[in-house]
């Protein structure tokens, strides 16, 4: 499972990277005026439903049951349901995408109510959503193929998929000056790169024999598990969705850039978040689903913990770092161009508001894994639900003192509770189970967080004071150099306190 893990991981990583970029260029090229505010809420609309009725709900209703499937009754009876499920999500999109294109005037109304009292975001809003809507049908597609990809253990396709998008969005802008304007040409990068993505998992479902194609749907037994598994699901992914909506409505009626600060602070959040905790999950699911059809709890409660010390390890120098250092990130990764100083301020503080609900937002998909693998997407809504309503109260009560960043701080809030309640309904289910390995883990990776964000506490200063007389690239290379050692100290730490013998236990 580890080698699979960091297939994903590195391929999400890269993706990052390659996300990095076109976030730089968007920065630059965008800044954080009218057209970012209106290109994002563009970029959000799709993405609210794609979380909601593909790689939310879907992957945790599709996965599972596919592995079953194929686990059980062969790989003809998979590709039987496969086809099924092709076919009807293919039917429901496409209506979806027609409404949609039909009424964009009073979707953007209702996604972003504030942008009617501003004429220029509002149209330009309409025109860009109106290009990047048809994203949602096709990484549908990608979704299906990708599930069923992970299922029988082909995580790469899928993992490097989104790398298309951002070189799609990076290219486009480059070719900005042929477009009315530089969000036209993001708008139709995203577009374009939805086709790419497409076909890349097309093709890999092809070659692993896999591709599902058109078949009329019949409602047997298997499928409606599906659906019995896809309904909960979804209710649980609008339910997250519905807090994320709620940031972009509220902040449509905030002062022009806090949108754009909120996507700024939001990417770099979703990057420990992707690599991470996604990469875990992905790759989790289906191993304990496996596992779970064959009676082995045992080694499905081992997977779960090692899981959760995997991610604990790699999270915690990016919680420390947008805690004590954000505003030198903000600075060094976007202070170029149309960005400005008061943007990368703005962006910083909603990041340091948004990380500390890290460690809610990578463990999540593990801990929810033990559900799901089970078939049962029943209980974690009851959690997310619950956390969702939490999440929006506390927004419209910080939103009037911190603007932005008291919404990404209710959305930190939010995900505390939704752990809380998952682990807590867990443990009354007695389907967790902590090791003393785990356990013991904790401890000695706390010590290692605190004795490391001292140092960086301690370092930030001066390292900046050494390089204050530079002409250019000052905050860059104070990054870098911050990273490096505070990299150095981790490693150390870890060696010292768990040692290698702890590292061969993730190979078992």
């Amino acid at each position: 499972m580890i080698g699979r893990i960091f297939t994903v991981g590195g391929f999400t990583l890269l993706s990052r990277i390659t996300g990095f970029a076109r976030d730089v260029v968007l920065a630059a090229v965008l800044g954080a005026g009218p057209v970012a505010d209106a290109f994002f809420v563009a970029l959000r609309l799709p993405n609210h439903f794609r979380a909601i009725f593909a790689e939310g709900a879907f992957n945790a209703a599709f996965v599972p049951a596919y592995a079953r499937i194929r686990e059980q009754g062969g790989a003809d009876s998979a590709k039987v349901f496969a086809d099924q499920v092709f076919t009807m999500l293919f039917v429901t999109q496409v209506v979806l995408l027609a409404v949609a294109l039909m009424f964009m005037p009073q979707v953007v109304s209702l996604l972003a109510p504030g942008f009617n009292e501003d004429p220029q975001r509002y149209a330009l809003a309409v025109d860009f959503t109106r290009i990047t809507f048809p994203y949602l049908l096709l990484i549908t597609l990608v979704t299906l193929y990708g599930g069923i990809l992970n299922a029988i253990h082909r995580f790469a396709a899928a993992a490097a998929a989104p790398i298309l998008l951002n070189l799609s969005m990076i290219t486009a802008l480059a070719l900005a000056t042929f477009f009315p304007t530089a969000g036209h040409a993001a708008a139709w990068g995203v577009l374009a790169a939805g086709v790419l993505e497409a076909l890349l998992l097309m093709g890999a479902a092809g070659r692993a024999n896999v591709l599902a194609t058109f078949r009329r749907p019949r409602l047997d037994n298997d499928i409606r598990k599906f659906f019995r598994a896809l309904g909960p699901a979804t209710v649980g992914s609008a339910g997250v969705q519905l807090a994320l909506f709620a940031d972009t409505v509220i902040a449509s009626f905030l002062v022009t850039g806090a949108v754009s600060a909120l996507y700024y602070a939001d990417r770099l959040n979703q990057l420990p978040i992707g690599v991470i905790g996604i990469a875990v999950g992905t790759v989790l699911l289906p191993e304990m689903a496996r596992r779970i059809a064959l009676s082995d709890e045992t080694g499905a409660r081992h997977a779960q913990n090692r899981a959760i010390e995997l991610t604990l390890l790699l999270s915690i120098p990016c919680v420390i770092a947008f805690l004590i250092v954000p505003e030198l990130i903000m600075r060094a990764l976007f202070l170029r161009g149309a960005f400005t100083a008061n943007d990368a301020s703005a962006a910083a503080a909603t990041l340091a508001a948004y990380a500390l609900g890290l460690f809610p937002f990578v463990l999540i998909r593990s801990l929810t894994a033990t559900f799901f693998a089970r078939g049962d997407t029943a209980t974690p809504v009851k959690a997310s639900l619950t956390a969702a309503a939490v999440n929006i109260v506390f927004k419209i009560l910080l939103m009037g003192h911190l603007a932005q960043v008291g919404l990404a701080l209710a959305t930190a809030i939010g995900a505390w509770v939704n752990l809380g309640l998952v682990i807590w309904l867990a443990a009354r289910e007695n389907l967790i189970g902590w090791d003393e390995r785990l356990k013991r883990s904790l401890i000695r990776l706390a010590i290692a967080g605190c004795i490391l964000g001292l140092a960086i506490l301690l370092a930030a200063g001066p390292v900046a004071g050494l390089f204050a007389h530079m002409p250019a690239l000052r905050d860059e290379t104070t990054l870098a150099v911050l990273a490096m050692g505070a990299g150095a100290l981790y490693a150390t730490l870890i060696l010292l306190l768990l040692g290698l013998p702890w590292f061969r236990g993730f190979r078992q």
